[in-house]
């Protein structure tokens, strides 16, 4: 089963599943208005990159300007459709794509004031997360800014022995009673060990053009394990 399928699969409970981790709204809300406090208080023209069922849109809509347009964007058919399903203002819109192989020209290149993207690049091979930096460099336009929240756990030795723990005593044993999707969710423990440490992450962001990167965890037990990253295109040169 291809990674797309799993999260195909795992669309229909995905939300009662997320649901069941304290603070998983409230982080969602934090990313979206640390995107949205460096933004101006007019309407803006955002991306949701990897939307998946619409809880991080959400998170972005409610934080953002009255009358900004949103484009959730995601990889899995599945989560489209569940967060279609869902009731949005006239402004926001899904569409399908891939990060990493983006059409950049289709929404035009420095169109998005902001783009949010969480939980979205340790899902992308190592070798292409450049590439999809690189993209979302190309969709903001000069002086726009990015917001990656992700989990890291790499080089902390303290914060890998709570992923750990939580992963194998509760979310994968859920994964199976929940979902009866153990795959995903094993997957899910491997991604956050396997993904970039938060130093790797931020070298990638300053090596694809971006600038004042900083970084912030998370609050509770996820404090060491989850961060959110913010990161600007430059002006272009007067």
């Amino acid at each position: 089963m291809s990674l797309r399928e799993a999260f195909d699969r795992g669309s229909a409970r995905y939300d009662l599943m997320v649901a069941l981790n304290p603070g998983y709204h409230r982080e969602l809300r934090r990313a979206a208005d640390a995107l949205i406090e460096r933004l101006a208080r007019t309407p803006q023209n955002l991306m949701d990159l990897a939307c998946g069922s619409g809880l991080s849109t959400r998170a972005l809509v409610e934080a953002a300007p009255p009358g900004s347009r949103v484009l959730g964007i995601d990889a899995s058919p599945g989560m489209l459709e569940r967060a279609r399903a869902k009731d949005w203002p006239v402004q926001v819109h899904f569409e399908r794509g891939v990060a990493g192989r983006l059409n950049v020209q289709r929404w035009g290149t420095g169109s998005f004031d902001g783009v949010q993207a969480c939980y979205l690049f340790r899902n992308i091979a190592q070798g292409r997360r450049d590439a999809a930096l690189a993209e979302v460099f190309d969709l903001l336009r000069p002086g726009g800014w990015l917001c990656v929240q992700e989990y890291s756990v790499s080089g902390n030795s303290a914060a890998r022995r709570v992923w750990d723990l939580v992963s194998h005593a509760v979310i994968i044993p859920l994964g199976v009673v929940i979902d009866r999707n153990p795959g995903l969710y094993r997957y899910l423990w491997r991604s956050v060990v396997d993904f970039d440490s938060v130093a790797t992450f931020t070298d990638r962001l300053s090596r694809a053009g971006f600038v004042d990167v900083a970084h912030r965890t998370a609050t509770g037990w996820q404090r060491g394990i989850l961060h959110t990253f913010v990161a600007r295109r430059p002006e272009e040169p007067r």
